[in-house]
């Protein structure tokens, strides 16, 4: 039925209740697991407005940061996937979620992506916008959205 699955993370809670079902969706159908988690590194615009409130930040060493931590919440997904049988690849993207997740979608010809629905409920997903809302308006394939509203609780 699937092929290939996307899924992204943030190491949350409610990432990790998404992540879960798409594992158990890859398990149960031999697909692919792409594990997309988002980052985004500062630029000349973040550090000059640092610099404007006296605060000198090491670019380098904070994006590197960024990146680490980025790959070690793939990692964790990987193994985890892997350990129950799942062919797992991490993707760890500089970019805005949602447009990761579109973009290795389409790059893997993924059949399916799965989010969670944080950040869908009331008015400000109209206001803030929210991933799985722009992901659903944007998605090259299929869509599942997890109910992530227990981890809130």
């Amino acid at each position: 039925m699937y092929q290939q699955i996307v899924v992204g993370t943030d190491g949350s809670e409610g990432g990790n209740i998404a992540v879960d079902a798409a594992i158990e969706l890859a398990r149960l159908t031999g697909a692919t697991l792409h594990i997309v988690h988002a980052y985004k590194v500062m630029g000349s615009y973040q550090l000059a407005a640092a610099a404007e409130v006296g605060v000198v930040p090491d670019v380098v060493e904070s994006n590197e940061a960024v990146q680490a931590h980025g790959r070690q919440i793939c990692a964790v997904v990987v193994e985890r996937a892997r350990g129950l049988g799942v062919r797992a690849e991490e993707h760890c993207v500089n970019d805005d979620a949602a447009d990761a997740l579109i973009k290795v979608a389409t790059d893997a010809k993924a059949d399916l992506v799965v989010v969670g629905n944080r950040g869908m409920s009331g008015a400000r997903r109209f206001v803030l916008g929210s991933v799985p809302n722009k992901v659903s308006h944007h998605c090259p394939t299929s869509l599942l959205v997890v109910d992530t509203s227990h981890a809130r609780t």
